[in-house]
């Protein structure tokens, strides 16, 4: 009788321990098999939320004016999901971060960038207009090289014909005349020179420039008194209200070489 019960128990102990097995190998798979319905999904979500902390934590920091931070976070954006729409704000924001941080020739070509890779989104406008800010913000005075005056009025202008209805074009066409006047002062200060070195044809060629190039200008109506003063006076003896001394008033020999 003993015996009998045994052989039964056998094969029942042999079926529990294959369900057993099976159960145990199906739970492994699960745990290893990628392509899991559920499991993706998991992971789908669990990643957004990791993005989503990244930007929320980065716009925070760029919000209160910690701008290094923000940059960083700005950057592991883009390094750990380069195809995420946040990456392309991210790349925006990170050009923002040098320019709220002063390092203007440091923003520069990260909104040229922007504008290069992205020429059909919608922030392209603001781009531009930061871009031509950085030049803006970068103009010498009127007795230095203008370069970055050129740059500006250029970059200005581009926004204006490309987008002229965009928000920025009312305060990009205001620093553009601001930054013509510039050029024209530059000129003013070449034309002087030449007047207290008392070289006047010169003076008149630098100020009947200003008066060709940049007519509308608060500068060109100095032009053009210092123009008739000029031809009243004859070129043995020129005032000028902005030196206050005649041509043939004798000056230091450094200043007579110096032209700003």
């Amino acid at each position: 009788m003993k015996a009998l019960h045994r052989s039964h128990l056998f094969p029942l102990f042999v079926n529990l321990l294959f369900i057993v097995s099976l159960l145990a190998g199906c739970a492994t798979v699960k745990k290893i098999w990628p392509f899991s319905g559920k499991g993706n999904g998991q992971q789908v979500i669990q990643q957004e939320k990791t993005e989503e902390k990244l930007k929320s934590e980065a716009l925070t920091y760029f919000r209160r004016g910690r701008f290094l931070l923000a940059e960083e976070l700005f950057q592991k954006i883009k390094d750990r999901y380069p195809f995420s729409p946040y990456a392309t704000i991210a790349e925006l924001r990170q050009a923002d971060c040098k320019f709220f941080e002063g390092a203007y020739e440091e923003a520069i070509p990260l909104y040229e960038e922007f504008e290069k890779l992205h020429p059909t989104n919608p922030n392209v406008p603001y781009a531009l207009f930061q871009l031509g800010t950085c030049y803006y913000r970068l103009m010498a005075s009127p007795d230095r090289d203008q370069t970055f005056t050129h740059k500006a009025i250029e970059t200005y202008m581009r926004l204006i014909r490309r987008y002229p209805d965009s928000p920025y074009s009312f305060e990009a066409s205001r620093r553009i005349r601001f930054a013509i006047n510039r050029l024209a002062q530059h000129e003013m200060v070449v034309a002087k020179w030449y007047m207290r070195v008392g070289e006047l044809k010169q003076a008149r060629l630098r100020l009947n420039l200003i008066l060709d190039h940049y007519p509308n200008t608060p500068t060109a109506q100095e032009a053009s008194q210092m123009l008739a003063r000029l031809g009243r006076k004859g070129d043995e003896s020129v005032s000028s209200s902005s030196r206050g001394h005649t041509v043939g008033e004798e000056r230091p020999f450094w200043k007579r070489l110096w032209p700003f």
